[in-house]
């Protein structure tokens, strides 16, 4: 009980950290933008985290799921959170299209991930498709653009991703995902389904990132294939979950708020320096903290949410 209630402190403090930031800084798209990218981490965290997939081409999701909801807006004249649904929809679909990527692991998965993701971003950027996709010359959703709506339903759709990597966190289906990821062999024998878990993780990272692509369209109106395609939202999505660590809720968050601060510090004055100081920290973390931060607490015996 006291874990869960662990749990749900850091869910409670970091929703109500955006919903009130824009009060504390003005910023509104720096907090929009910080929710994007802890949602994704959490997705990622879900898929990485729990069964030590890690997909380099996370971003195929985000941009599926951004290119649908708009083409269900300007197209078929749908909502715009019926549209969202929509586009959370389809990346879930294309996630079972893409589930054989299952059978492949370590650098060799990762890699075919980003295969796809590239695949999905020729195919939708192609000018053959402009009828459909608008080809290379983006989409154009300014006749719905609400920026407080579409920042409230990007907090409701981020309450929903901290809520079920807390549920997994605590729960015998997050126990039997993490069991698939240090030995799937004795999983197996202890009678989980490996394939069946391994597929449900990926499902659902795929549509969590098909939700945030959405919404981020709706969000911002305006965009091209390279700006929701762009490889960059899958590096600061798994480099905010490295740092953090794995199989926990605080993880990412903590990820986020550090990596991304020093990136709106830092990085958007002076790229240059930006991109030093985060290559040498990747670096640190990889052969120093292999699990994140938060084995730290670990080894000190804290329970981290």
């Amino acid at each position: 009980m006291r874990n869960k209630l662990k749990a749900g402190s850091v869910l409670l403090v970091t929703l109500l950290l955006f919903a009130v930031g824009t009060h504390i800084y003005s910023n509104e798209n720096m907090w929009f933008q910080g929710m994007v990218y802890l949602a994704l981490a959490q997705g990622i965290n879900i898929l990485y985290g729990f069964t030590g997939y890690l997909p380099f081409g996370y971003v195929g999701f985000f941009g599926t799921g951004a290119y649908a909801a708009s083409l269900y807006m300007t197209d078929f004249h749908t909502q715009p959170i019926v549209a969202i649904l929509g586009g959370g929809a389809t990346a879930l679909i294309v996630g079972l299209l893409l589930s054989p990527l299952l059978r492949l692991s370590g650098a060799y998965f990762s890699i075919g991930s980003l295969a796809a993701s590239q695949m999905i971003y020729y195919t939708v950027s192609n000018p053959a498709l402009q009828a459909v996709t608008n080809g290379p010359y983006g989409m154009n959703l300014e006749a719905f653009y609400n920026p407080t709506a579409s920042y409230a339903v990007m907090l409701v759709i981020l309450a929903l991703t901290l809520f079920t990597t807390a549920y997994l966190r605590y729960s015998r289906t997050g126990l039997a995902l993490r069991a698939t990821r240090e030995d799937a062999v004795s999983a197996a024998m202890a009678g989980i389904p490996v394939v069946r878990m391994r597929i449900m993780a990926w499902l659902l990272s795929a549509l969590i990132a098909g939700l945030v692509g959405g919404t981020f369209a709706w969000h911002i109106s305006v965009f091209y294939p390279n700006t929701v395609f762009d490889l960059n939202v899958s590096i600061f999505a798994i480099v905010f979950t490295l740092f953090g660590g794995g199989a926990s809720l605080l993880g990412p968050i903590i990820g986020m708020f550090v990596l991304y601060g020093l990136y709106n510090w830092i990085g958007i004055s002076a790229p240059q320096y930006f991109q030093l100081i985060y290559g040498v920290l990747i670096v640190m973390l990889v052969l120093f903290l292999p699990n994140g931060i938060m084995s730290l607490f670990r080894k000190k015996g804290y329970d981290v949410p």
